[in-house]
């Protein structure tokens, strides 16, 4: 009985088919593109349909040409262009602030014992608090001019930046570094050269993260004493009721977000290589 076992498990290992390489099957770009835009254009189909059937109250929802005449009445006027440069400037300071901290603050965290002890307790107050809540107090520590905005977006992100950059260095491989300290490397030179690396994925999606929630910020900052931006002119829409702007607002700090995550997107691409291969694909 044991023979004929071992002979069936013979025959049965001699029809197992040879391993083949696994290939990636990636769409062309002429192809993968408009797959991208698929979703976002069936949703304005569906909306250009329903405002001129009229099942979509102008009142409610301004229709797609009339939010393309309030783009092309403001991009002719130079309105446009002003706001969304003040509104990109403001955001860019904020995150550019807000990350730079978060990031040292977590590098100092995870790599020392003392740092964690120092930093971690007060970082998690400022994450459990909604930095919306801080607007009031931030209006009468700042005023309501440049510093205060920018104070609020920084506030706003650093929290996910810091959070992302020590749980990315907690998670560097020990081995990797006992290697690396093998071939001389010590202080900041095993920072950048090795740890910051290793940390690098979890650091660029705080960064996605940052800049998600800078708009969050970008909005509420804006609400409160500006002569121009997109929130200004969100607030001009609720003003006279201007539907058509609210929209065309809406749409801007959507294109914002785009542009936000092309950015992190071509650091992925330039920076981690090696992440394009997904295993389960």
């Amino acid at each position: 009985m044991a023979v004929r076992t071992v002979h069936a498990a013979e025959e049965d290992l001699g029809t197992l088919a040879a391993p083949r390489t696994r290939v990636e099957k990636s769409r062309p770009a002429w192809l993968s593109v408009p797959l991208r835009f698929l979703l976002p254009a069936l949703i304005v189909a569906a909306w250009w349909i329903g405002s001129a059937t009229g099942a979509l109250s102008p009142q409610v929802l301004a229709g797609p040409p009339k939010v393309w005449s309030a783009f092309t009445e403001l991009l002719g006027s130079g309105q446009l262009l002003d706001f969304a440069v003040a509104s990109f400037t403001r955001a860019a300071f904020g995150v550019g602030l807000g990350v730079g901290v978060g990031l040292l603050l977590g590098l100092i965290a995870g790599l020392s014992s003392l740092g964690e002890e120092l930093v971690d307790s007060t970082m998690q107050i400022v994450r459990a608090v909604p930095f919306l809540a801080l607007v009031p107090l931030f209006i009468a520590w700042f005023g309501i001019d440049e510093l205060y905005k920018v104070a609020l977006i920084a506030v706003a992100t650093v929290a996910p930046m810091y959070a992302y950059t020590y749980l990315g260095v907690r998670n560097v491989d020990r081995k990797v570094v006992e290697a690396a300290r093998g071939f001389g490397l010590r202080g900041a030179r095993l920072v950048l050269e090795v740890i910051l690396p290793s940390a690098l994925p979890g650091i660029l999606m705080a960064l996605r993260v940052c800049l998600s929630i800078s708009i969050t910020g970008l909005i509420a900052a804006e609400q409160v004493g500006t002569a121009e931006g997109v929130g200004y002119l969100v607030t001009l829409a609720q003003e006279y009721n201007r539907t058509d702007y609210m929209v065309l607002c809406v749409v801007l700090y959507a294109v914002l977000g785009l542009i936000f995550d092309a950015v992190v997107r071509l650091a992925e691409r330039y920076t981690m290589p090696w992440r394009r291969q997904v295993a389960i694909r």
